[in-house]
């Protein structure tokens, strides 16, 4: 097996495990711990030194790992790679169970982000997320997450016989149309209180223990390496774990201990980033406060740290689509495992100009890794990221890129094997800069 299956393959592991943003963070945290980070509660008194590894999260669904380096960060500053835990998909409401007919039963959800409705329709799903417990502090429930580990339910199309017009396009109406069946009804099974019974038996606790839950569906089948060179892979939540993994890998593979090395993970982006756990948010801002305080430094060294530091902002990008390339610009054209993609947009949706794009371009030179550029259509409006959201909190240079991907926002998506070696090695080699 080459390295480049053997790192896609595990890749396509950490996505399957990590089917809600709070198990992404689990995740992390159970591989940062196993390399020697420390975590620091954001409530705890925060006592740091040159040369040690350490993590903070946020409501379970936000990580920020760094480590500090034995030069001064005010005149280092820090080099930041930020991606994103979260994806489209649908959310589970309160009191979610729907009977219909007196004998299916449903479920009712809500569309969280942006997902292309129509992919979600005749798969296998189940639930992941993070459930809140009774505890003997108010202000803090206990948390347990939870993810059933079998094929559950599926939101099932309406067949052509009863919509002919299916194949010349059809609005899928979010309320009526995209409503997972979990199961019939019968003497065994009831509907009142069916999905908090089926966690507590998943988490092993009394269904009266449960409070609350913030709970999602999640594409039950794994990911694959494919196509006929084994060059693809096929997976959902590549937006934005793809950048995660690479991001989490080039920590851990980075030998600089003279400067301070940050991955950003934040929650939310999918729906405009601006919770407490989203780039649009002060977390990050304080964070780099403390990192600041806590080694001893004044207001004006943090101030030379953030001017002196640099971020990459990792969220995924379009290759050109080979049935509808009249949908891209009419020269730039990024293609799967043509490298990772230099996003630019003239009104700021993302970050990159041309200096921060510079600096991009030549790290990729120096990590012998070609790359490409996307820009929109002049004519069409594009999504924007987390860098020009996070540099609206605070101002550092950043650039946004991601490897080219194809159905962006699919339940199952489509990007490069080659690609996402190439971005390791860019961001390792952004990592050891000194």
């Amino acid at each position: 097996m080459s390295s480049e299956i053997q790192l896609a393959n595990e890749l396509i592991d950490f996505i399957y495990e990590s089917p809600s943003p709070y198990h992404v963070v689990s995740n992390l945290k159970t591989t940062l711990n196993s390399e020697g980070f420390t975590e620091l509660p954001l409530t705890s008194t925060w006592k740091l030194e040159a040369g040690k590894k350490y993590y903070t999260t946020k409501n379970d669904s936000a990580l920020f790992a760094f480590t500090i380096g034995q030069k001064n960060i005010a005149e280092t500053g820090i080099k930041m790679i930020c991606a994103h835990s979260d994806s489209p998909g649908f959310k589970i409401k309160p009191q979610p169970e729907m009977l219909a007919e007196g004998k299916y039963l449903k479920l009712n959800t809500e569309v969280y982000g942006g997902p292309i409705l129509m992919t979600w329709m005749d798969r296998p799903l189940s639930i992941a997320g993070r459930v809140s417990l009774k505890s003997d502090d108010i202000l803090n429930p206990k948390t347990k997450f939870v993810s059933i580990n079998r094929p559950l339910m599926t939101i099932p199309n309406l067949a052509i016989h009863l919509n002919r017009q299916v194949n010349d396009g059809i609005a899928l109406n979010k309320q009526i149309d995209m409503l997972p069946l979990l199961g019939m009804l019968n003497d065994k099974l009831e509907k009142d209180n069916y999905l908090l019974n089926l966690i507590a038996e998943e988490l092993k606790v009394d269904a009266a223990e449960i409070i609350d839950f913030d709970l999602t569906l999640f594409e039950y089948e794994k990911g694959c390496v494919m196509g006929l060179n084994n060059e693809f892979i096929s997976s959902g939540k590549l937006d934005d774990l793809a950048m995660v993994h690479a991001g989490t890998k080039a920590l851990l593979e980075s030998s600089n201990t003279e400067t301070t090395q940050m991955l950003c993970v934040f929650d939310n982006e999918e729906v405009g980033s601006g919770t407490k756990q989203g780039a649009g948010s002060p977390v990050l801002k304080n964070i780099l406060e403390r990192i600041n305080f806590a080694l001893g430094n004044n207001t004006e060294q943090y101030f030379q740290m953030i001017y002196n530091s640099f971020m990459i902002s990792a969220d995924m990008a379009h290759a050109v689509h080979p049935n509808n390339a009249g949908k891209h610009d009419p020269i730039l054209h990024p293609v799967i495992n043509g490298g990772p993609v230099i996003k630019i947009h003239a009104n700021q949706k993302y970050t990159t100009d041309g200096d921060s794009g510079a600096v991009y371009e030549m790290i990729c030179k120096k990590a012998d890794v070609p790359y490409q550029k996307f820009v929109n259509r002049s004519d069409l409006v594009g999504g924007s990221t987390l860098g020009n959201v996070s540099t609206g909190q605070i101002d550092i240079r950043t650039i946004d890129m991601g490897n080219p991907m194809l159905a962006m926002h699919s339940v199952r998506e489509l990007g490069g094997v080659s690609d996402h070696t190439y971005t390791t090695k860019s961001f390792v080699t952004f990592y050891n800069l000194k």
